[in-house]
């Protein structure tokens, strides 16, 4: 394609910071007195995220569907870390009104009156192949498929998201996300931290409706972070691979059996890593096993078995590194084109459009 395939960044205009970098150790202490929101606190990943972060001190509610669980977590974790400011509140995350709740109690009961990250977490799986074989459609008044899956992998983060990105700006104390600040010189954030799955980013047979839902987290994650940054707000993505947690159902299992998963303690690692660096902003990562690689001097990364000087251990890798870094022939050719026949139409054009608007809007409330 020739000069076509040259490259056209777009990192910078939303303000996208550099590549995350895997070997920087983040500092929990920055966590200290920051308020977080985790939805599905009560188990898995964000029970994980819920102990690390409380024993940094930080001010941390726990929202999940399970009461007794949850508030026999948060009494747990409170005696374990001597830390009072950590909170259950019952959320039914594929309810409106319940998030709504769940955020002005957090709002409440934050000391500074704001929240500084949310982690869209909450999320289930499906124990049987309910979509990939129909049943009963013979029937004179056939049920529908079971959608509680995209109920609340997706309609969930969706609400969860939605109120986060009211919220997060009005942070008393924050600023806009800014790649290149200095941590320690921040004092609050606006941060929302989505989480994916392996499920984002190919198919995994047998689990079509939650592979629709996670692919669907990946799209708002990739559409929000070329918005959000007009709110100032810093939007990350977590693509854990097959994690020992209650997600997993026992065909999985069965269909694992023998290989190699991920630890909750490495996904952990990578929310915090997010959480706790105020200049990481609109980066994904995937989260796999912990494997032993090397990289070559193309960049290539190898796997390597026994021992090899420069070899390291790694569970974290980038993902969607370049998507705001090429841009293919056609998108270019007809946004160029758009914009050629924008700058031509001039302010006529704009105020033409503007009138037609205005009799459209009109002419609808008359209907």
């Amino acid at each position: 394609m020739g000069q076509e395939a040259a490259k056209h960044p777009q990192g910078h205009i939303i303000r996208q910071s550099p590549p995350f970098d895997a070997d920087h150790i983040p500092d929990d202490a920055w966590m200290k007195d920051k308020v977080v929101i985790i939805t599905g606190g009560a188990s898995g990943f964000g029970l994980g995220m819920f102990r690390r972060w409380a024993a940094a001190q930080a001010v941390v509610v726990m929202a999940d569907i399970n009461v007794a669980q949850g508030d026999r977590l948060v009494r747990d974790v409170k005696k374990a870390t001597a830390n009072s400011n950590l909170h259950f509140i019952h959320c039914d995350v594929t309810e409106w009104k319940s998030q709504v709740s769940l955020f002005r109690e957090a709002a409440k009961l934050s000391p500074h009156g704001g929240i500084d990250t949310v982690v869209a977490n909450a999320g289930i799986a499906a124990a049987k192949r309910t979509f990939e074989e129909p049943n009963d459609i013979d029937l004179a008044d056939p049920p529908p498929p079971d959608m509680s899956i995209l109920d609340v992998n997706l309609k969930g983060v969706v609400y969860t998201s939605y109120l986060a990105l009211w919220y997060l700006p009005r942070n008393p104390g924050s600023s806009p996300a800014d790649p290149s600040c200095v941590p320690a010189q921040v004092t609050r954030d606006r941060h929302l931290i989505l989480m994916g799955s392996l499920a984002s980013l190919m198919p995994i047979p047998g689990s079509a409706l939650y592979g629709t839902s996670k692919h669907a987290v990946a799209g708002l994650y990739r559409n929000l972070r070329a918005s959000s940054f007009m709110q100032g707000i810093r939007v990350n993505l977590i693509c854990p691979y097959f994690v020992e947690t209650p997600l997993l159902t026992a065909p999985a299992r069965a269909l694992l059996a023998g290989g190699v998963l991920c630890k909750e303690d490495d996904v952990v690692e990578a929310a915090t890593r997010f959480a706790a660096n105020p200049g990481i902003v609109g980066r994904a990562v995937s989260v796999g096993p912990k494997l032993k690689v090397k990289q070559d001097v193309k960049g290539e990364w190898h796997l390597v078995e026994g021992e090899e000087p420069g070899a390291e251990q790694r569970a974290i890798w980038e993902i969607y590194l370049h998507d705001l870094e090429d841009a293919d022939v056609f998108q270019r050719r007809c946004l160029a084109m758009i914009n050629r026949v924008t700058e031509l139409r001039g302010w006529a054009g704009w105020a033409q459009d503007m009138v037609t608007a205005l009799v459209y809007g009109i002419r609808s409330l008359w209907r």
